[in-house]
């Protein structure tokens, strides 16, 4: 009996200090929670400290007291390891929060900075610009000033081996030879009365494979007779180089470049004709320019040439198209006399630079403008090089009549 007696006292001593522990225990949490500002923590945690202290009255009342308590003082150990990591992930929160703000003010100082430095470098960027501006406004005039040809030297043609000259017709300084059946009045040839408006100029090539002899600086490998599809070597180079030169005056020049002889010859001025119409559509020009290869004979001892003061120049050729042939042409006169007004200006500067000029039946396409023509550069016997030559002093004429 006393033995008994004396074990329920010690239980009821152990419930009695496990019920004040629990009491402590939640007097404790509830005061720690008030003070956690992230509320889903602290839920959290509330949570699993219910949870446990339902776990240890359920043990209370399930088991005897001595094995309460044992289950209390455990459960007592977990929480405060729970309240640890809470604690060390506030303080991680803390400092990263702190490190974020930091950095956003290390930031935006960098930002003013990086501002600061790039209206500086804009500043700096506009002045170059200006700077570079006027100095490529002077480059391309000391440019220009380099490539115009000097005008008033000795010129004089030293075609070999030349094919007779058969004009019929003559113009002041400018020969023609008239294959239709028209009769040339002083009316019809003088072109006092033409005037450019329209300074657009368009370059286009209906036979773009046309090529010269090879030559050591420009030494290609034919595709056909006098022929290659590498453009590098062809009458297609010859319209980039007098694309060049006219830039050089401020004009507007649309060059085309595109096969129209390739791989089809046949039908090549339908196709030149329709990739002109396309550049009419949305740039209007009254200067038209086919520039082409004579092809007579395609001679390799053929070399039309002219020397002007020490070099040595391919001559040109005009080619002027009427609708003599049937085909409506209501241009030709002015062409004609465009023609005429660029011959002339150059057997002032440059006597011998053009060769005598065609009229003849066919079109070839020059409806299409006030001042369209063929102008063919060179024969089968000159180089690339003295037809890359010819453009300088081509430029040079056609600038002195336009302006």
């Amino acid at each position: 009996m006393f033995n008994v007696t004396v074990l329920k006292l010690r239980d009821i001593v152990k419930f009695l200090i496990g019920i004040l522990l629990i009491f402590l225990i939640v007097f404790f949490i509830g005061k720690n929670i008030k003070k956690e500002n992230n509320v889903n923590k602290d839920n959290k945690v509330g949570n699993n400290i219910i949870a446990k202290i339902e776990n240890g009255i359920s043990a209370i009342t399930e088991n005897s007291m001595l094995q309460a308590l044992d289950q209390t003082i455990p459960a007592m150990s977990n929480i405060n390891e729970e309240y640890k990591k809470v604690a060390k992930e506030d303080d991680a929160e803390n400092k990263n929060i702190l490190q974020e703000m930091l950095e956003t003010q290390i930031s935006s100082i960098k930002t003013v900075e990086n501002l600061e430095e790039t209206k500086q470098q804009e500043k700096t960027g506009e002045d170059k610009s200006e700077n570079n501006s006027e100095d490529e406004i002077e480059s391309n005039k000391e440019n220009t000033e380099n490539k115009v040809a000097e005008a008033g030297v000795k010129t004089e043609v030293i075609t070999n081996n030349p094919i007779k000259d058969s004009s019929n017709t003559q113009y002041g300084n400018v020969k023609i030879k008239n294959e239709t059946d028209y009769n040339l009045t002083e009316e019809m040839l003088n072109p006092d009365d033409i005037t450019i408006e329209n300074k657009n100029i368009i370059l286009f090539h209906t036979h773009s494979c046309e090529s010269y002899t090879s030559s050591e600086k420009y030494p290609y490998t034919p595709t056909g007779n006098y022929r290659t599809t590498d453009l590098n070597y062809t009458v297609t180079r010859v319209g980039t180089e007098l694309e060049t030169y006219l830039k050089g005056y401020n004009y507007n020049v649309i060059h085309n470049t595109d096969y129209h002889d390739y791989p089809a010859y046949n039908g090549s001025y339908t196709r030149s004709l329709k990739t002109v119409e396309n550049i009419l559509q949305t740039t209007p020009s009254d200067i038209i320019i086919d520039i082409h290869r004579d092809a007579i004979g395609s001679r390799s001892d053929y070399a039309p040439t002219v020397k002007i003061g020490d070099e040595e120049a391919a001559q040109l050729m005009f080619v002027i198209g009427t609708n003599d042939g049937g085909l409506w042409h209501p241009n030709w006169n002015q062409n004609l006399k465009f023609a005429i007004k660029i011959q002339q200006k150059a057997e002032e500067m440059y006597p011998g630079l053009f060769k005598t000029m065609m009229l003849t039946k066919s079109r070839y396409n020059q409806h299409t403008g006030k001042y369209a023509s063929i102008i063919e550069v060179g024969a089968t016997g000159n180089t690339l090089d003295q037809c890359l030559l010819s453009m300088k002093y081509l430029a040079e004429v056609m600038h002195e009549v336009i302006q």
